[in-house]
Protein backbone atom coordinates (compact mmCIF):
# COMPACT_ATOMS: atom_id res chain seq x y z
CA UNK A 1 0.00 0.00 0.00
CA UNK A 2 0.98 3.58 -0.90
CA UNK A 3 0.09 6.71 0.96
CA UNK A 4 1.26 10.01 -0.71
CA UNK A 5 1.95 12.91 2.28
CA UNK A 6 2.20 16.27 1.49
CA UNK A 7 3.14 18.96 4.04
CA UNK A 8 3.43 22.79 3.38
CA UNK A 9 4.43 24.36 6.69
CA UNK A 10 7.45 27.07 6.55
CA UNK A 11 7.63 26.40 10.60
CA UNK A 12 9.97 23.18 10.56
CA UNK A 13 9.73 21.32 13.42
CA UNK A 14 7.65 24.24 15.08
CA UNK A 15 4.38 23.15 12.64
CA UNK A 16 1.00 22.56 13.87
CA UNK A 17 0.22 21.41 10.73
CA UNK A 18 2.95 19.06 10.62
CA UNK A 19 2.39 17.59 13.86
CA UNK A 20 -1.48 16.87 12.82
CA UNK A 21 -0.13 14.87 10.09
CA UNK A 22 2.49 13.16 12.25
CA UNK A 23 0.11 12.00 14.75
CA UNK A 24 -1.92 10.50 11.96
CA UNK A 25 0.71 8.85 10.20
CA UNK A 26 1.97 7.29 13.38
CA UNK A 27 -1.56 5.70 13.87
CA UNK A 28 -1.91 4.79 10.88
CA UNK A 29 1.41 3.04 10.99
CA UNK A 30 0.75 1.09 13.77
CA UNK A 31 -2.25 -0.88 12.25
CA UNK A 32 -0.30 -0.80 8.78
CA UNK A 33 3.95 -0.78 9.16
CA UNK A 34 4.33 -2.59 5.77
CA UNK A 35 3.11 0.81 4.40
CA UNK A 36 4.98 2.36 1.68
CA UNK A 37 5.07 6.67 1.97
CA UNK A 38 5.71 9.03 -0.92
CA UNK A 39 6.73 12.42 0.43
CA UNK A 40 6.85 15.91 -0.58
CA UNK A 41 7.69 19.05 1.76
CA UNK A 42 6.39 22.12 -0.22
CA UNK A 43 8.27 24.33 1.27
CA UNK A 44 11.41 22.71 2.44
CA UNK A 45 11.72 22.20 -1.22
CA UNK A 46 9.45 24.10 -3.23
CA UNK A 47 8.45 23.30 -6.96
CA UNK A 48 9.76 25.82 -9.36
CA UNK A 49 7.74 29.11 -9.44
CA UNK A 50 7.61 29.15 -13.18
CA UNK A 51 7.10 25.47 -14.21
CA UNK A 52 3.30 25.60 -14.54
CA UNK A 53 3.07 28.40 -16.80
CA UNK A 54 6.27 26.78 -18.36
CA UNK A 55 4.08 23.05 -18.33
CA UNK A 56 1.18 24.68 -19.84
CA UNK A 57 3.21 26.29 -22.69
CA UNK A 58 5.13 23.02 -23.25
CA UNK A 59 1.65 21.58 -24.02
CA UNK A 60 0.59 23.72 -26.77
CA UNK A 61 3.73 23.16 -28.16
CA UNK A 62 4.37 20.34 -30.80
CA UNK A 63 6.33 17.60 -28.87
CA UNK A 64 9.58 18.29 -31.47
CA UNK A 65 9.76 22.20 -30.79
CA UNK A 66 9.64 21.84 -27.19
CA UNK A 67 12.39 23.29 -25.16
CA UNK A 68 14.47 21.58 -22.67
CA UNK A 69 12.68 23.70 -19.99
CA UNK A 70 9.49 22.95 -21.49
CA UNK A 71 10.30 19.42 -21.13
CA UNK A 72 11.31 19.13 -17.51
CA UNK A 73 8.45 21.47 -16.26
CA UNK A 74 5.86 19.07 -18.49
CA UNK A 75 7.68 15.88 -16.87
CA UNK A 76 7.30 17.28 -13.32
CA UNK A 77 3.58 18.53 -13.69
CA UNK A 78 3.25 14.49 -15.03
CA UNK A 79 5.57 13.38 -12.54
CA UNK A 80 3.28 15.28 -9.59
CA UNK A 81 -0.12 14.07 -11.11
CA UNK A 82 0.72 10.33 -11.05
CA UNK A 83 2.34 10.34 -7.52
CA UNK A 84 -1.80 11.53 -6.83
CA UNK A 85 -2.78 8.84 -9.31
CA UNK A 86 -1.32 6.30 -8.01
CA UNK A 87 -1.57 6.58 -4.08
CA UNK A 88 -3.72 4.59 -1.90
CA UNK A 89 -4.91 7.23 0.41
CA UNK A 90 -3.14 10.30 1.18
CA UNK A 91 -2.42 12.77 4.16
CA UNK A 92 -2.20 16.64 3.28
CA UNK A 93 -0.80 19.26 5.92
CA UNK A 94 -1.44 22.60 4.11
CA UNK A 95 -1.57 25.59 6.63
CA UNK A 96 -3.67 28.66 6.10
CA UNK A 97 -0.90 31.29 5.28
CA UNK A 98 -2.13 35.35 4.65
CA UNK A 99 -5.62 33.85 4.50
CA UNK A 100 -5.57 31.29 1.68
CA UNK A 101 -3.62 28.83 0.43
CA UNK A 102 0.41 29.22 0.07
CA UNK A 103 2.33 29.70 -2.63
CA UNK A 104 3.73 26.39 -2.52
CA UNK A 105 0.60 24.41 -2.34
CA UNK A 106 -1.12 26.23 -5.21
CA UNK A 107 1.74 25.31 -7.41
CA UNK A 108 1.67 21.85 -6.53
CA UNK A 109 -1.78 22.19 -7.08
CA UNK A 110 -2.06 23.60 -10.84
CA UNK A 111 1.21 21.46 -11.38
CA UNK A 112 -1.12 18.71 -10.87
CA UNK A 113 -3.72 19.88 -12.77
CA UNK A 114 -1.32 20.55 -15.86
CA UNK A 115 0.20 17.10 -15.43
CA UNK A 116 -3.33 14.95 -15.62
CA UNK A 117 -6.51 14.85 -18.13
CA UNK A 118 -8.57 17.55 -18.27
CA UNK A 119 -11.18 16.87 -15.65
CA UNK A 120 -9.64 13.40 -14.62
CA UNK A 121 -10.35 12.97 -10.66
CA UNK A 122 -6.93 12.50 -9.52
CA UNK A 123 -7.62 10.81 -5.96
CA UNK A 124 -11.01 9.33 -7.05
CA UNK A 125 -12.82 7.42 -4.66
CA UNK A 126 -9.64 7.20 -2.31
CA UNK A 127 -9.42 8.28 1.87
CA UNK A 128 -7.38 11.28 2.34
CA UNK A 129 -7.04 13.67 4.78
CA UNK A 130 -6.18 17.40 5.17
CA UNK A 131 -4.98 18.87 8.05
CA UNK A 132 -5.27 22.63 7.75
CA UNK A 133 -3.94 25.05 10.88
CA UNK A 134 -4.93 28.81 11.34
CA UNK A 135 -2.46 31.19 13.58
CA UNK A 136 -6.10 33.15 14.44
CA UNK A 137 -9.80 32.64 14.59
CA UNK A 138 -12.04 32.70 11.86
CA UNK A 139 -15.36 31.10 13.24
CA UNK A 140 -18.63 32.98 13.29
CA UNK A 141 -19.09 36.40 15.37
CA UNK A 142 -14.69 36.58 15.27
CA UNK A 143 -13.37 40.10 13.86
CA UNK A 144 -11.95 37.60 10.95
CA UNK A 145 -14.96 35.72 10.07
CA UNK A 146 -14.88 34.73 6.29
CA UNK A 147 -11.42 35.58 6.19
CA UNK A 148 -10.57 31.76 5.64
CA UNK A 149 -9.97 31.79 1.71
CA UNK A 150 -8.09 27.98 2.29
CA UNK A 151 -10.29 25.77 3.79
CA UNK A 152 -13.22 26.11 1.10
CA UNK A 153 -10.91 25.82 -1.39
CA UNK A 154 -8.77 22.63 -0.30
CA UNK A 155 -12.13 21.11 -0.16
CA UNK A 156 -12.80 21.99 -3.70
CA UNK A 157 -9.80 20.39 -5.18
CA UNK A 158 -9.33 17.37 -3.01
CA UNK A 159 -13.28 16.16 -2.93
CA UNK A 160 -14.98 18.22 -5.38
CA UNK A 161 -12.40 18.01 -8.36
CA UNK A 162 -10.03 15.34 -7.56
CA UNK A 163 -12.60 12.88 -6.33
CA UNK A 164 -11.22 12.03 -2.71
CA UNK A 165 -12.81 10.45 0.43
CA UNK A 166 -12.29 13.73 2.10
CA UNK A 167 -11.92 14.20 6.12
CA UNK A 168 -11.26 17.35 7.14
CA UNK A 169 -9.31 18.53 10.11
CA UNK A 170 -9.15 22.31 11.33
CA UNK A 171 -7.10 24.40 14.28
CA UNK A 172 -7.15 27.62 14.93
CA UNK A 173 -5.10 29.79 17.23
CA UNK A 174 -2.25 28.41 17.03
CA UNK A 175 -0.55 31.79 17.46
CA UNK A 176 -2.00 31.89 21.15
CA UNK A 177 0.70 31.67 23.54
CA UNK A 178 3.39 32.70 20.84
CA UNK A 179 1.62 36.41 19.67
CA UNK A 180 1.56 38.80 23.03
CA UNK A 181 -1.73 39.67 21.49
CA UNK A 182 -3.57 36.78 21.85
CA UNK A 183 -2.69 35.46 25.18
CA UNK A 184 -6.66 35.85 26.31
CA UNK A 185 -7.02 32.55 24.29
CA UNK A 186 -4.33 30.29 25.58
CA UNK A 187 -7.28 28.06 27.21
CA UNK A 188 -9.11 27.72 24.13
CA UNK A 189 -6.46 27.53 21.95
CA UNK A 190 -5.36 24.58 23.78
CA UNK A 191 -8.85 22.71 23.93
CA UNK A 192 -8.66 23.29 20.01
CA UNK A 193 -5.01 21.56 19.96
CA UNK A 194 -6.37 18.77 22.34
CA UNK A 195 -9.21 18.18 19.62
CA UNK A 196 -7.43 18.51 16.87
CA UNK A 197 -4.93 16.01 17.92
CA UNK A 198 -7.56 13.27 18.97
CA UNK A 199 -8.85 13.84 15.49
CA UNK A 200 -5.81 13.20 13.88
CA UNK A 201 -5.21 10.01 15.75
CA UNK A 202 -8.97 9.00 14.86
CA UNK A 203 -8.19 9.71 11.29
CA UNK A 204 -5.04 7.54 11.01
CA UNK A 205 -6.38 4.51 12.71
CA UNK A 206 -9.57 4.78 10.20
CA UNK A 207 -7.37 5.56 7.28
CA UNK A 208 -5.53 2.17 7.64
CA UNK A 209 -8.46 -0.08 8.65
CA UNK A 210 -10.06 0.75 5.17
CA UNK A 211 -7.20 -1.31 3.60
Amino acid sequence: MSVLRIDASIQGPRSASSELADLAEAEFLATRPDTTFVRRHLAAEPLPSDAWATAIGAAYTPEAERSDHQRSALALAVELADELRSADAAILALPLYNWGVSQHVKTWIDLAFAGGVNGERLLDGKPAIVLTTRGGGYGPGTPREGWDHNTAYLRRVVADVWGADLTLIERELTLAGVAPAMEPFIDVAEHLKKVAHEAAETAGRHLARRH
